[in-house]
């Protein structure tokens, strides 16, 4: 397996220590320090703000990290981001560079939801916080954020990945905002962890099956596996994907999603919804991140960030049916 690992992206594998969700905190408290040891850039053009925003009935507020451009000429599209770390994990400055390159190439605000973290909080606590984001993006864009309702789409990775296909599943389900694009990026959507990449990924790859067990194990107390798991917490149980909004995604060939990646895209495809897809042979899951000045990364990088930029200012928004 390390043989079909892209060189530059193997060199930066041997850097990065294994993740250890057994001692969840801890491995939260050591992210911490290194996000603190190498601060982010910040860009001059781009405003970066935080709010609290109406949540959930269990969770009255949540936090938002806001970015967009200090000097708006004219109403943009919006760009509801969602970050990863197999639920558990992470924070939106995580992706600080990226929501500002987002703002700067894609002509975007982005509203990046802080949600809440398993195994404190178990599913349903992320998904209806990003909803009640979605619902507040949406009411307020417009008067508040500069932001054309008609024009706002969801992204994220990983576990963002994954949130970002159940929030479009819940949009369309409950009624609610119309989301005209949808890029969850090598998505978490299968907590069967059964499919053949799955069991192909193991030892230090990033994320393996061993530690995808344990984040669904955390995020679903225990269900993963058995009949009793929502669609809104494993998308790749939905049986209809039929009015999503357009989609973008990719994913690397030796990450364990590949194949519920290319499985839900097929099905997507099925369903009749637009779909761009890239598969990137050599690697491993969040190559990007991982090693961001690779030659395959910075392609990667800025095909989806091309895909936002298309997409917010062309394609047409999905109005929601019952599914």
């Amino acid at each position: 397996m390390k043989n079909r690992i892209n060189p530059e992206l193997k060199e930066t594998l041997e850097l990065f220590p294994p993740l250890d969700l057994d001692n969840v905190e801890a491995t939260r408290k050591a992210m911490a320090e290194s996000a603190e040891a190498f601060p982010i850039p910040i860009d001059e053009s781009v405003a970066i703000s935080n709010r609290m925003v109406p949540g959930p009935e269990d969770n009255p507020f949540v936090r938002v990290r806001i970015y967009e451009p200090k000097k708006k000429r004219e109403t943009l599209p919006g760009l509801l981001w969602i970050h990863g770390g197999g639920y558990v994990l992470g924070n939106p400055e995580g992706d600080d560079v990226l929501c500002q390159r987002f703002v700067k190439e894609a002509n975007c605000v982005v509203v990046s939801v802080d949600y809440r973290l398993a195994p404190e909080h178990r599913y349903p606590a992320a998904i209806e916080d990003c909803y009640a984001v979605l619902k507040w993006f949406s009411e307020h864009a417009a008067e508040e954020l500069g932001v054309d309702s008609s024009r706002i789409g969801v992204g994220g990775q990983s576990a963002g990945g994954g949130l970002t296909a159940a929030l479009a599943l819940l949009a369309r389900d409950r009624k609610g905002p119309n989301l005209c694009f949808q890029m969850p990026l090598y998505p978490m959507i299968d907590d069967r962890n059964q499919t053949p990449s799955s069991l192909e990924i193991t030892g230090h790859m990033i994320w393996n099956h061993d530690l995808n067990q344990k984040g669904w194990t955390m995020y679903l107390d225990g269900k993963n596996g058995t009949e009793d798991v929502s669609q809104y917490a494993a998308p790749a149980r939905a049986t209809d994907l039929s009015s999503l909004p357009y989609t973008y995604t990719c994913i690397g060939q030796l990450d364990p999603f590949r194949d519920e990646t290319l499985e839900y895209v097929t099905r997507l495809c099925r369903a009749g919804v637009d779909v761009e897809f890239h598969l990137y042979p050599g690697c491993y899951h969040g190559f990007e991140g991982v090693a961001p000045t690779a030659a395959i990364s910075q392609r990667a990088i800025s095909e989806y960030v091309n895909a936002v930029k298309y997409v917010l200012h062309h394609a047409q928004p999905v109005g929601n049916s019952a599914g």
